[in-house]
């Protein structure tokens, strides 16, 4: 008798699920590849609030916030900070939003970075009470 003898019916049952198995899952890895190619979308129906996102952060004071504060801001490092106060030292409390342009360093593309993240109205004025400001 040889030791490959005729397969059995279990054998090629096997065999027969083994080959549906197959080629289910390349007919599943062919449609995954086409959802990656470029200009494909993904599609999903989870919503996120924005605040979750990008939480609300009060606005900073220009006349009040101090260098740590400041630092917060996109684009404002701890030298642009120290600018900004040296800044306002010198020439009284801001004004408007817009008069941070005039500090070196500040162009139109930062402020409009700093735009809906800053404030000069009185919020926050408690810190310049002791300062007569």
């Amino acid at each position: 008798m040889s030791r490959w003898g005729k397969p059995t019916k279990s054998e090629l049952a096997l065999l027969g699920l083994t080959a549906v198995f197959l080629c289910a899952l390349a007919g599943l890895s062919a449609r995954d590849r086409a959802a990656l190619e470029p200009g494909a979308v993904i599609e999903t129906e989870v919503t996120v609030p924005e605040e979750e996102i990008a939480p609300d952060f009060p606005p900073v004071n220009l006349n009040t916030a101090d260098v740590e504060e400041l630092d917060t801001l996109p684009g404002i490092g701890e030298s642009l900070a120290g600018r900004i106060i040296a800044w306002r030292e010198a020439n009284g409390p801001f004004t408007s939003i817009e008069q941070i342009m005039e500090v070196s360093g500040i162009g139109e593309a930062t402020f409009a970075e700093l735009r809906d993240r800053v404030t000069v109205d009185g919020e926050g004025e408690t810190a310049n009470e002791n300062s007569g400001g």
